[in-house]
């Protein structure tokens, strides 16, 4: 007997957990849930043709409309939100609500803390939910999570992850990889992270640093929102140091900061010709099409540096993922690395392999056994110490 499973908001990063789904999660059916039946529908055919097989179902489903939604999630077994990251508290006490357990794509600490709020609520449905398990949240705390358990002793850790295009164009050398939204969330709200054992809150576009990265040379590195998701919090005195940084081909942050530095991400209305428009949204509009480039292919960089000791020496570990988009599928590197992880959570939880409550991602699943089934679906890791 197989499981039901449900993508809620069936884009580019809810078709790969889908696709994952159908060929590792013992899935009898996946239903395809969209605001857009056209969308779910190409999406579920995509699906189908890729496996062989009718496994995804379509279906039209407001994620903010409680009396839909619940219907459409009453036969689920695990769902996993792919919305944009504001809904998911609003998507969370639905799941609970019809006693399906919950995976989403995260994004935002602050959201994700709401989302836990639930916990109570979500054991007595006997439920799982655990946000975060995306890309960056998400795979990044489990690299980290995975070289913890080789160290005897952890003292700092320093995740790396960035989405780039293959062949950057100046001058951003950027190629949007996801929601606009989250991307200028990333780069406005204050970041998460542990500094001298304690919670720290550094402001993002700070801390730039210069790394290398086999075969692209040199690259940049600078603090980002969210990607810690809720570790800090779990590793608040156990570690010295926990800290995310997002990678960029060099010069991207500090034309980045200009838009911060000037208030093109303001959200105050200001009038321009008798209309009163945010600055943000505005910069949305313009920015999520110019930052496309649907001629490029993208390629996704995942670093998590962890030192300590092991068996009373001074020890640095590191691992590192370098994936491109896959020519076989078409799913993108982003695709991939925020999909494949999410879905791999959403198994665990199907077979039984997570406590009921809402879980931090951290502790949900084994770093090491996300890294496995990375590994199991060809994923290129590479391992080492410094």
């Amino acid at each position: 007997m197989g499981y039901t499973y449900a993508i809620l908001g069936s884009g580019m990063q809810g078709t790969a957990s889908a696709y994952d789904l159908a060929r590792f999660g013992n899935a009898d059916r996946i239903l395809m849930g969209d605001v857009s039946l056209a969308q779910a529908e190409t999406n579920a055919h995509r699906i189908n043709c890729l496996v062989g097989k009718a496994i995804c179902e379509a279906f039209q489903v407001d994620a903010l409309k409680e009396h839909d939604l619940a219907k459409f999630l009453e036969p689920v077994d695990v769902v996993l939100s792919c919305v944009p990251y504001w809904m998911h508290p609003r998507v969370a006490p639905v799941a609970i609500h019809t006693a399906t357990s919950m995976v989403d794509m995260g994004g935002d600490t602050e959201v994700t803390l709401e989302t836990m709020k639930l916990d109570d609520a979500a054991k007595a449905a006997k439920v799982c939910v655990v946000p975060d398990t995306g890309l960056a949240p998400g795979l990044v705390n489990s690299l980290a999570t995975h070289l913890m358990s080789l160290l005897d002793e952890t003292l700092d850790i320093y995740l790396y992850c960035g989405g780039l295009p293959q062949h950057p164009k100046p001058p951003l050398n950027y190629k949007l990889v996801f929601n606009i939204e989250g991307l200028v969330a990333e780069y406005t709200d204050p970041a998460f992270a542990i500094r001298d054992w304690k919670i720290a809150r550094p402001d993002s576009l700070t801390d730039l640093e210069s790394i290398d990265w086999p075969g692209l040379g040199k690259m940049e590195a600078f603090v980002t929102s969210g990607g810690t998701s809720t570790a800090p919090y779990t590793f608040e005195g156990k570690v010295r140091t926990y800290e995310y940084k997002t990678i960029r081909f060099p010069g991207h942050c500090e034309r980045m900061r200009m838009f911060s530095d000037f208030g093109f991400w303001s959200m105050e209305p200001i009038e321009v010709e008798g209309c009163k428009v945010r600055p943000r949204e505005l910069f949305h509009k313009v920015m999520a099409d110019a930052l496309r480039d649907d001629e490029d292919q993208d390629q996704i960089l995942v670093r998590a540096v962890a030192s300590g000791k092991k068996d009373g020496a001074d020890s640095t570990l590191v691992i590192e993922i370098h994936d491109k988009q896959d020519e076989a599928t078409g799913f993108s590197a982003m695709e991939r690395m925020t999909g494949f992880p999410t879905s791999i959570v959403a198994i665990e939880i199907a077979e039984g392999n997570v406590s009921h409550g809402c879980v931090r991602y951290e502790l949900a699943v084994p770093g090491t056994t996300v890294v496995e089934r990375l590994k199991e679906r060809g994923i290129q890791i590479r391992e080492y110490s410094k």
